[in-house]
């Protein structure tokens, strides 16, 4: 039988962007607030510019609470084939893969390309806004290391 590892990929790659999401969230948004979704285009010393925020938020923490769970679903349903490894390095390395797409893609759009709002908000575009690029960059390439390893793995075998 043949060993098919792109299903526990897809599951870990889905998990890894919802959860990269709420650590973002979490943590820059909420804990030590150094933005919100439209902090660059809206004052946030003015009451009605803070609830418009954080309706953006809402929607922000919505759609990684989705990829959440449609990566649940995704490895409910790999864990269930016969033909898919239960393979913990496999599937670390999706959610790698995933939390860095997730830095990568947000960091592009929201922080360079619309400029809705950046890591350190009162910094502007700064050094923070590329090291979490950077960050990005080196989740993927982790991720992507630790996939093409297990796959060498199951070729051997």
């Amino acid at each position: 039988m043949a060993i098919d590892t792109k299903r526990l990929t897809a599951a870990g790659t889905a998990l890894g962007m919802g959860l990269g999401g709420f650590v973002d969230g979490i943590l820059f948004h909420q804990i030590l607030q150094l933005h919100s979704m439209l902090s660059a285009r809206l004052p946030q010393n003015v009451l009605i510019n803070v609830k418009i925020s954080m309706i953006w938020d809402g929607l922000f923490h919505a759609f990684t609470w989705i990829m959440t769970v449609v990566g649940l679903a995704m490895l409910w349903h790999a864990g269930k084939r016969n033909d898919v490894p239960w393979n913990g390095k496999l599937l670390w390395g999706g959610l790698l893969l995933g939390w860095g797409i997730f830095n990568l893609v947000e960091g592009l759009i929201d922080h360079n390309l619309l400029g809705i709002h950046h890591v350190v908000e009162q910094l502007g575009l700064s050094v923070y806004d590329y090291l979490f690029l950077g960050c990005g960059g080196a989740l993927i390439t982790a991720g992507i290391l630790m996939i093409r390893r297990v796959k060498q793995e199951y070729r051997r075998k």
